[in-house]
């Protein structure tokens, strides 16, 4: 804690990072590009959790999925987060998160994948059957970089410790 802090009072946020916690916290589907055995893009939506302690972005996701496969084959990713569209405002505006990252499948039963279904339950009770089902597995997202866009004229380059930041619970 910060020697100017009162104790038990929470650490300045800024504006922006306000902004997108509220954006990571509120917003539960991304949009997920991977690539293909050739190198091509490929983006399928998918729900997606927050795992604060690792400092992830989780999802579940079942190996009948080619999503699933080219994580598999290939770990490189991109992400994007987007508020849902506001009728009568411009769309140019919409605030969003854009990642670049990687995945990793997390082994069933580990310290990680426990944690990584915590959170996803957490935030999608109904998928716990799911959890049961042979062929779905936890992936947990690290950005490696990240880019902000929060309203017309309001962007940046997230520094990772900003998305750290926001990753974890206030």
């Amino acid at each position: 804690m910060n020697a100017e802090e009162p104790e038990g009072t929470q650490p300045h946020e800024t504006r922006l990072n306000r902004a997108l916690r509220t954006l990571l916290h509120t917003q539960r589907v991304a949009a997920l590009g991977t690539l293909n055995g050739q190198g091509k893009p490929f983006v399928s939506m998918v729900p997606f959790a927050i795992e604060p302690h690792r400092g992830a972005l989780i999802i579940h996701v079942s190996q009948l999925a080619p999503h699933t496969r080219y994580l598999m084959s290939d770990p490189t990713v991109s992400m994007l987060v987007m508020q849902a569209e506001v009728p009568g405002e411009p769309v140019h505006a919409l605030p969003r998160l854009s990642l670049e990252g990687t995945a990793a499948r997390l082994m069933p039963d580990s310290a990680d994948w426990r944690a990584a279904k915590s959170a996803y339950l957490a935030r999608f009770p109904d998928a716990e059957m799911m959890t049961h089902l042979g062929d779905f597995s936890f992936f947990a997202i690290t950005a490696l970089a990240a880019r902000q866009v929060a309203g017309f004229g309001a962007a940046r380059s997230v520094a990772p410790e900003d998305l750290a930041s926001v990753l974890k619970p206030r």
